[in-house]
């Protein structure tokens, strides 16, 4: 009798989830397989715009574009530096906010608002901040705070133009971490904190031995959305950079775009798109297989 109620539940739980599935194959699965078969075939303008099968040349093609590798290490310079400096943050802002003060709702509010504001907008108004005529940051550093003589061109300098799309991205998107950790902070039991501080533990300790291992998994699922949205950074770097200067800046987000939309070299774009998709497939699978093990040692229970 109890293996039939638990069949007709996992069959009830699967008949409410196939909509969705459907939906998600459609939109992902869908254009992934559609990429994959465009890119064993060579569709460019030497080609008349004609698909003419050529196997895995351009994936052979790939694994020498000195261009791609470039923007690859360049895309993951900007999803690591940006990655832990906003969970660093993120988990900062987040303990504040979980305190008890006047006004404690006005202010998480506020907090929220750079991730609400539209990407192109922030990364407009930064591009004007950075401005080495015009641009607030210099008139601080040479009136404010007098460091420097002369305006400096940042993002016209590879290196600054890199930790000023960083910083930009950081703004922006420093507030969503955090409102994740805030909700997983929230949902840790007082009485753990109220017990350790009676055992003589310090507040330090607490935070390391209680807050710590019970907000992995949020903290897990922070880094896994902030790695998938930076990886695919687009919008912020070409309003803010272009990819450049000289390509320092450029993502490859940013180079799939230019092989398909401005070289209309589709073949190989697709190819770019595949291995791009399998680099996030990757990193998302061993996201999970760590989210699995904390909350494993969270609760007890194996995963």
């Amino acid at each position: 009798m109890k293996d039939t109620i638990r069949m007709r539940e996992i069959r009830t739980g699967w008949l409410l989830v196939l909509p969705a599935t459907l939906v998600l194959l459609l939109v992902y699965a869908y254009p992934i397989l559609r990429a994959f078969v465009l890119s064993v075939f060579t569709e460019n303008l030497s080609t008349g715009l004609n698909a003419e099968f050529s196997g895995f040349s351009n994936y052979t093609r790939m694994a020498l574009d000195g261009r791609f590798w470039s923007s690859i290490w360049n895309t993951s310079i900007f999803t690591a530096v940006s990655l832990v400096i906003e969970l660093v943050l993120g988990l900062g802002f987040a303990l504040v906010l979980d305190q008890t003060f006047r006004g404690r709702g006005l202010v998480r509010t506020i907090a929220i608002l750079p991730w609400a504001l539209p990407t192109a907008l922030i990364a407009l108004a930064w591009r004007w901040i950075f401005n080495s005529e015009y641009g607030v940051w210099n008139d601080m550093l040479m009136n404010w705070v007098p460091l420097i003589n002369d305006p400096v061109n940042w993002l016209g300098d590879p290196t600054w133009a890199m930790i000023c799309t960083i910083a930009a991205d950081v703004w922006k998107t420093t507030s969503f971490v955090s409102i994740l950790l805030l909700a997983g902070l929230q949902s840790i039991p007082q009485d753990l904190y109220e017990a350790h501080a009676i055992d003589g533990a310090s507040r330090w300790q607490s935070f390391r031995q209680i807050t710590l291992p019970l907000l992995m998994p949020q903290i897990l699922i922070a880094m896994l959305f902030r790695f998938a949205q930076a990886f695919g950074i687009f919008d912020l770097i070409a309003v803010m950079t272009g990819g450049g200067p000289g390509g320092a800046t450029e993502m490859v987000s940013l180079y799939i775009y230019s092989t398909v939309m401005r070289y209309l070299d589709f073949g190989y774009g697709a190819a770019l798109v595949v291995v791009t998709f399998l680099i996030l497939i990757a990193v998302v699978a061993v996201a999970i297989a760590y989210f699995n093990k904390a909350r494993s040692a969270a609760t007890g229970v194996d995963a």
